[in-house]
């Protein structure tokens, strides 16, 4: 073999060495980004009892409520499951490729469908039985207008775990039209066009903005919106908005997943997304206060199209900000990351009911709220991450969940 052969071959060999290794570590920043977003659910939950509103829309109702946790609240709320949804569909179409169409739906059946099924009635009856306790207490109990139990559908109680549903419907809408989408484009020049779509905009400095239309339209659309997007917590019908807000970002993961690198193109800008962000999120924030002291119909036209178009903007920029961070500063292997994102998913499906029996105990105590806000948290997540490690991590429930069996270490 000649010199200039042995380069070419070794030059090969380092650039796929050089591709596998990037890809890991974009890989360990978005599970990174996923499992961030399942505990922020947590922080956001534990916020809820002292949000202070004009109207009662929790359980329990905290004596010492907070401007401050209501920010948190909002911000979390604004962001959070868009960027769920993203890394999602990236990871779905990653799994589609790998396990073939039998593969990923025996996949996404034990792991999302299952979990939905077998643990929606479990904690539905322990949150139910936590409500009846909040009851006895002041400011406590079912929320008014609450229908007794079994609904009329479509109306349904899915509460925290409406996003396993969205999710469903994510893999099945997905499927379907890829599935059309390849027989009309056989020639692939169709889904060449699309990927090249997809770098200019991904390359733009307002990519967020763009993916934010169709959002920022049905907001704007909605004459009852105050903040938030709408989802299924408690309906079977998934609201256009959920749609629209979730649909973008599984098919923007998707489509991202695509091009081998692009999604590195996120990294760029995330301090100015960040900053950009932090200033869209609160001027939102304020005129939800003003929205929710206003009927719909008092509202200035030009206020309401300020809110929305800044809620819906904000939710994009700070989606981006999200990623791009996860890839400049999570990218390396953490072992402790690894963990982290590992039990985030039995985290969240358990925490409701947890969290909401410790807002229950601190509500009537005479502390400041930092204190029981701090002490919520530190209370839940060790003995959520203990279940982890105990009962869950290296038994067949960690199989459902994480799709492998964790190895104990030898004593």
């Amino acid at each position: 073999m000649s010199s200039a052969s042995e380069l070419n071959d070794a030059t090969g060999y380092l650039s796929r060495d050089i591709a596998e290794v990037a890809s890991a570590q974009r890989l360990h920043a978005l599970d990174a980004v996923r499992g961030i977003a399942l505990l922020l659910g947590v922080v956001f939950h534990a916020t809820f009892s002292f949000v202070p509103e004009p109207t009662r829309v929790y359980y329990i109702v905290d004596n010492h409520p907070s401007v401050t946790l209501a920010f948190v609240y909002f911000t979390i709320h604004t962001f959070r499951m868009t960027t769920f949804f993203l890394i999602a569909g990236f990871f779905a179409r990653m799994t589609f490729h790998r396990r073939g169409i039998g593969g990923f739906i025996r996949d996404r059946t034990q792991r999302v469908a299952l979990p939905l099924i077998v643990g929606w009635p479990i904690l539905f009856a322990a949150s139910e039985l936590v409500i009846s306790w909040s009851a006895t207490y002041p400011n406590g109990g079912p929320l008014p207008g609450v229908t007794n139990w079994p609904p009329a559908l479509p109306k349904f109680p899915l509460n925290h775990l409406w996003f396993l549903y969205v999710l469903l419907q994510c893999y099945v809408a997905m499927l379907v039209l890829r599935a059309g989408f390849v027989g009309l484009d056989r020639s692939g020049r169709l889904r060449l066009r699309v990927d090249q779509l997809m770098r200019l905009v991904i390359r733009s400095p307002f990519a967020p903005a763009i993916l934010a239309i169709p959002i920022g339209v049905a907001l704007n659309l909605d004459p009852y919106w105050e903040y938030g997007i709408r989802t299924p917590d408690a309906t079977l019908i998934t609201p256009k908005q959920a749609v629209l807000a979730f649909g973008t970002a599984f098919t923007f993961g998707w489509l991202l997943q695509r091009q081998d690198g692009l999604v590195q193109l996120l990294e760029r800008r995330w301090l100015l997304n960040l900053v950009l962000g932090a200033g869209l999120v609160t001027i939102s924030f304020f005129l939800a206060f003003e929205f929710f002291q206003t009927p719909p119909w008092e509202r200035p036209a030009g206020v309401w199209f300020t809110g929305a178009t800044c809620y819906a903007l904000a939710t994009w920029v700070l989606t981006f900000a999200t990623v791009g961070m996860a890839l400049r500063f999570l990218s390396g292997f953490s072992a402790l990351r690894r963990y982290i994102a590992d039990s985030s998913y039995w985290i969240y499906l358990i925490h409701l009911p947890i969290v909401l029996a410790l807002q229950v105990l601190v509500s009537s105590l005479d502390w400041p709220w930092p204190v029981k806000f701090v002490a919520i948290l530190l209370i839940a997540f060790p003995i959520m991450l203990v279940s982890y490690e105990k009962f869950v991590r290296y038994s067949f429930i960690g199989v459902v969940l994480n799709g492998r069996r964790g190895h104990r270490a030898a004593d």
